[in-house]
């Protein structure tokens, strides 16, 4: 099938135009069907899609690359200007290179990917400038370098330009790498979802540096992402990808308030929204009609839904918060003069989910850490069920470590690629000791089964997973010790809105089935009403609000609480 985009809404020559582009494995397995757009000077194409749908190797194609075990196999990509009449994957790999981060710039999702730790950031700049020769001098590098700075909204001193990438925070990291690839005055940015791992309030930041750069400069921008509430911010018209296919394209408004196809509807429908009108996970409601929201490919099935179905975790109360599990007192942490966590007070009831929200080094990961005893150098108290816990994991019983388990934000990182998915999940009943490898086996199976996976994956290697298969699996070796506390730190930042809503709707119905607590550690505030019945906003290593979750939304107390808030995107 070939999907093209001929029906553009502007009259500009395009910058850069790709024409029917296909992309194969090397065993000859098509991923990308023929797939055409363009993008044109000073707008910003968004290219939408679940996991696995191409668009990042739609993205990378634009310049001139493609990963190994991908080869190109039909069609063209165009860069206006850059003094080629055919199509640049024509091009040898020199000369495409040449092309990268001159007339095209990339930037990717992990600013830590583009930064070298042991450069300070001015040299990074100007080691851009010099590799693409831009300018007559060094002076006149330094001076762009300077002003590359200025324009993403940071500080162009010689002693900002002197900092290391350890110095500065994920946003600022963002924006050199930003600065980076826009330092050559480029046509045309790829920017490959420069904002899924930072919290609102940056996100806002990053995106109003990337809208207003390609405004001011007449840079064409290609927007690759999942989170379609970010595209509603920044995008002028929109391309939804389905398994290496086109299935809609338009300007923002129409895809976003009037889809045509189906599983744009269903993308949409999985967003979460701030206000809880909707229901995120095997039930969402989309006004006026039914339709299934697409659930990551281990779960099997998808619910139908009606307009009755808009309830929130927020609005349901806890199965059985009648006393508290958890009581956390006086929690202080100090890394020399900096103090992370700065007299931390909280109860949690059993059976409650709380939310513990704020931005990027606020505290929230350390504090969880120190509740699970894996940050051991704490001041304050830790009590489980009425009994204190000892600092570090190793101090504290088998039982203790037991009834709280931790679930890590990259699926890809928490499991070991060498073992089975049944070998991961069994590490903590072997650690107990309690157990024959038989009656091991039949526990893994049972945890497999409550998080939807199922006897077919015991003998499966995390590279067989899909990032939302994984991310269960390692659900469910938390699960397998049946723990009082789970603790979820950032578990949906890196997956598409379609898993996110099926890992949210997981979670949710465990909780409900076991009666266990919850500490969903994250930035994404629009999560809150469909996770938490509480929440705590964290500021610096303080807690500046606390309360139940619609009580926090509907009547913060705090201003920076009410700052996040208003960051939050929205469609």
């Amino acid at each position: 099938m070939s999907t093209s985009i001929s029906e553009n809404t502007t009259t500009a020559t395009p910058v850069l135009s790709a024409d029917g582009l296909r992309v194969a494995t090397t065993a000859g397995e098509e991923i990308l069907h023929g797939v055409s757009f363009e993008l044109q000077p000073g707008k910003i194409l968004a290219l939408v899609g679940e996991s696995g749908s191409g668009k990042t190797t739609a993205g990378l194609a634009c310049l001139g690359h493609f990963r190994q075990g991908l080869e190109h196999t039909g069609g063209e990509i165009h860069l206006a200007g850059s003094g080629q009449d055919g199509s640049i994957l024509d091009l040898p790999e020199s000369e495409r290179r040449k092309l990268r981060g001159g007339a095209i710039s990339y930037v990717p999702q992990d600013p830590a990917l583009s930064l070298n730790p042991a450069m300070r950031i001015g040299e990074q700049i100007m080691e851009v400038l010099r590799v693409h020769r831009y300018g007559d001098s060094d002076a006149e590098r330094r001076g762009r370098a300077a002003e590359v700075l200025a324009e993403v909204g940071l500080e162009n001193d010689r002693a900002y330009l002197g900092r290391y990438p350890h110095q500065l925070s994920g946003g600022q990291q963002q924006r050199v790498g930003i600065a980076m690839a826009f330092a050559c005055r480029p046509a045309v940015m790829v920017l490959d979802e420069p904002t899924t791992g930072l919290d609102v309030t940056t996100q806002a930041l990053v995106l109003q540096t990337i809208d207003q750069l390609a405004e001011r400069h007449s840079v064409a921008g290609l927007y690759i992402t999942h989170d379609l509430a970010v595209v509603a911010k920044v995008a002028d018209d929109v391309v939804v990808m389905l398994s290496g296919d086109v299935v809609e394209h338009g300007p923002t408004a129409q895809v976003l308030y009037r889809p045509q196809h189906h599983y744009t509807r269903k993308l949409l429908n999985a967003v979460p929204d701030l206000a809880g009108k909707r229901r995120v996970g095997s039930v969402a409601a989309i006004t006026g009609e039914q339709a299934a929201v697409p659930q990551d490919g281990s779960a099997g099935h998808a619910a139908q839904i009606t307009t009755a179905d808009r309830h929130s975790a927020a609005h349901t109360p806890a199965p059985a918060a009648h006393r508290s599990l958890l009581e956390v007192s006086g929690l202080r942490l100090a890394y020399g003069e900096n103090q992370v966590l700065d007299g931390i007070d909280f109860k949690l009831g059993q059976g409650e989910s709380m939310m513990l929200l704020g931005e990027s080094g606020s505290g929230k990961t350390t504090l969880s850490r120190c509740i699970a005893g894996l940050n051991e150098d704490y001041n304050g108290t830790v009590c489980l069920d009425g009994a204190e816990l000892a600092p570090g994991t190793r101090a504290r019983s088998a039982e203790q470590r037991q009834q709280v388990q931790y679930v890590f934000q990259s699926p890809f990182s928490s499991l070991n690629p060498r073992r089975t998915i049944c070998e991961s999940v069994e590490v903590p009943l072997q650690m107990s000791g309690k157990m024959s490898r038989k009656e091991r086996r039949l526990r893994v199976r049972e945890a497999l089964d409550q998080v939807r996976l199922g006897d077919s994956y015991l003998d499966r290697r995390p590279g067989d997973l899909s990032g939302g298969e994984r991310q269960r699996a390692a659900i469910a070796r938390a699960l397998v010790n049946a723990p009082s506390l789970l603790v979820c730190d950032e578990v949906t930042s890196a997956l598409d809105v379609s898993v996110q809503a099926s890992i949210i709707d997981l979670l949710r119905s465990l909780q409900t089935d076991t009666g266990m607590s919850m500490l969903f550690v994250t930035h994404n505030i629009a999560l809150a009403r469909h996770i938490s019945q509480r929440m705590a906003v964290l500021q610096q290593g303080r807690i500046v609000d606390l309360g139940s979750t619609e009580d926090v939304l509907e009547n913060p107390q705090h201003d920076y609480t009410r700052e996040l808030l208003a960051n939050v995107p929205t469609f």
